[in-house]
């Protein structure tokens, strides 16, 4: 990105964070995301080269840290710097919420990143002691994006695109639009439950405890998402 030639913190800043995709790798880090492959399917409309590439800028600003170990898979952090401009982000995400949600077009509802996100903020503590598979039917989704799968066992959430062959323990029927606005809080499970834009099939437990389970966006939460800072 060409500079603004300016001594303004303001400029200064804004050459780094103005980078296009450079506030959703900084969201996705923040989100808990440390490894390549993981930062892509947070991004999914990010090609890999391009991600390398601005990860690269982002150390060389040191914002973000490469960490290697012997024998394991590279991962990457924020540094101090980085965690100060992810106030800026959280700053950014909360006037979204408030203010943007208007410019929200049929487009935006990806059921990709819908999906990375709701895995990653699945709370497994309540859980059955067995393996619990929690599918998602968005019916206004071509076939290619209709069908998504959560397998959580033994503590670990796991999100497949494919039937992963087991049993399905829960249901969700809806519309991406309306599993998003769930998601960000805009409205509620039990609400849309009632008015039969969701429906929700299977273990009676699973749905009795679903607001338990079931946590939102940390951006329909101002004070997780900062904690996820420190």
């Amino acid at each position: 990105m060409k500079g603004y030639s300016q001594f303004c913190p303001v400029a200064k800043g804004a050459e780094i964070f103005n980078e296009r995709w450079t506030p959703l790798i900084i969201r996705e880090m923040m989100c808990g995301s440390r490894r390549f492959n993981d930062l892509k399917r947070g991004n999914p409309m990010m090609s890999p080269s391009l991600l390398s590439q601005r990860l690269k800028f982002l150390e060389a600003a040191g914002v973000v840290e490469k960490i290697t170990r012997k024998g394991e898979t590279a991962e990457y952090a924020l540094t101090e710097s980085g965690r100060d401009l992810g106030e800026v982000v959280t700053r950014l995400g909360l006037w979204g919420l408030k203010w943007a949600r208007s410019r929200l077009t049929r487009d935006d509802y990806d059921p990709n990143l819908l999906m990375w996100d709701i895995r990653r903020r699945i709370d497994t503590s309540g859980f059955p002691d067995r393996r619990v598979c929690i599918s998602f039917m968005f019916r206004d989704m071509p076939s290619s994006r209709r069908a998504y799968w959560l397998v959580v066992d033994d503590g670990e959430v796991d999100l497949c695109m494919k039937f992963p062959g087991f049993d399905v323990d829960l249901a969700f029927i809806t519309t991406s639009k309306t599993m998003a606005d769930i998601w960000m809080g805009h409205t509620t499970i039990r609400k849309e439950n009632r008015s039969g834009n969701l429906t929700l099939e299977g273990s009676r437990e699973l749905k009795k405890n679903i607001d338990d389970w079931f946590t939102y966006s940390v951006f329909s939460d101002p004070e997780a998402l900062r904690a996820s800072l420190s």
